[in-house]
């Protein structure tokens, strides 16, 4: 059998994984790694029996395949001298910086009749088995990732790092338009938006409401989806996915709750999910997600098959990205266009006293003055 011929341009964090996948495949020929500090690639190519280069450019005649790993901002560059040759390329997400560069990725490869799959790997995350089987029809998701701040992929900010990752999760449940985008976001560390939330609203009525952050103080990846015909909830960090669905008799209006004894928590608990609502957990056992997406990407290779995750779908997640981050770029923070706008320029802290304030402490700024307060001395 011959193996196809692979190569992996960019072998940081993730692109080392890559390579080492790749060399582990059977039907793969890992024939070289390729990264601009020649150390690291050197570093790579030893630990997995293969050349070591500086020059993605000396690969184009040794290559059926490439893997690319590079930060965002060199996709369009890099891919797209793959993709015009006609060689796949299996592109880390998201599939580049800027929509007009990704759409000329998808065209490249229309044109010259080569693969592209990008590396939306949610995709291949076991919990997303929870919906195998289940025609739910999803009206409301709800998701949540949050992480903390990496030093990586800080050539984008948080939309391109994180969200784009829920996007297209939602974009392969729901697949009517968008209608619209409603986001506000706010840069922590500088340069980009660091946490964003999103509201996008599709033509069939489905509403999602998506947060990302990477400056988080703990790590979730969460996503919940309602919908007719029951409610799924899919733990992404955990691999777990947990399904609540009405009874038949629920959906028929006979249930008769009555004999309910309020006054033992553990016991209506246990009716209501149970007998009403139908629990079910699912915990898939399963290799690393990585494995699965790049056999996927050399299935597709190898035989012309669909791969899991397109260029065109990553096109349109990247599509909805840009309007998010167009909505959050132009959001005015007090309401008005003379007043600040976008994440890189937030309006100034109040010191006056929040006039009106209720509860059990009403906490109000005083406007204390730094040289107010002494300094402790033990």
């Amino acid at each position: 059998m011959n193996r196809t011929r692979v190569a992996v341009i960019g072998v940081g964090h993730l692109g080392r994984h890559h390579a080492r996948i790749f060399a582990g495949l059977p039907d793969v020929e890992l024939v070289g790694v390729v990264d601009s500090r020649l150390e690291q690639a050197v570093a790579v190519a030893e630990a997995n029996g293969t050349g070591a280069f500086d020059d993605y450019r000396e690969l184009f005649d040794k290559v059926d395949a490439v893997s690319v790993a590079v930060p965002t901002r060199f996709h369009r560059q890099v891919a797209g001298a793959f993709l015009e040759r006609g060689i796949p390329a299996m592109i880390e997400k998201p599939l580049a910086s800027t929509l007009e560069e990704a759409e000329e990725l998808v065209a490249l490869a229309e044109t010259a009749g080569a693969t592209i799959q990008v590396g939306h790997i949610e995709r291949f995350n076991p919990a997303l088995s929870a919906l195998d089987g289940l025609p739910l029809r999803p009206k409301y998701i709800a998701a949540e990732r949050l992480g903390t701040y990496t030093f990586r992929s800080t050539d984008i900010g948080v939309v391109l790092d994180l969200m784009i990752h829920d996007i297209d999760l939602v974009l392969s449940m729901v697949s009517a338009p968008v209608v619209s985008v409603a986001a506000v976001g706010v840069s922590v560390f500088g340069g980009h938006e660091d946490v964003a939330n999103a509201r996008i609203q599709f033509a069939d009525g489905c509403v999602a409401n998506l947060t990302a952050s990477r400056a988080s103080y703990q790590a979730v990846r969460k996503m919940r989806i309602w919908g007719p015909e029951g409610y799924a909830t899919l733990d992404f960090a955990t691999k777990h996915g947990t399904l609540i669905r009405p009874s038949d008799r629920l959906r028929m209006g006979q249930i008769d709750l009555d004999d309910l004894d309020l006054g033992q928590p553990a016991a209506v608990k246990e009716r209501i999910f149970g007998k009403i609502l139908r629990v079910d957990q699912v915990q898939t056992e399963s290799r690393e997600p990585l494995a699965l997406e790049l056999e996927d990407f050399i299935a597709a290779v190898r035989t012309g098959s669909r791969p899991r995750v397109t260029g065109a779908d990553a096109l349109r997640a990247v599509a909805v990205a840009d309007q998010v981050l167009k909505s959050l770029n132009t959001h005015h923070w007090e309401g008005v266009a003379s007043g600040p706008t976008g994440p890189l320029n937030l309006p100034e802290p109040t010191i006056e006293p929040i006039v009106g304030l209720t509860g059990p402490k009403a906490w109000k700024y005083r406007g204390i003055k730094s040289a107010e307060v002494a300094p402790r001395s033990d």
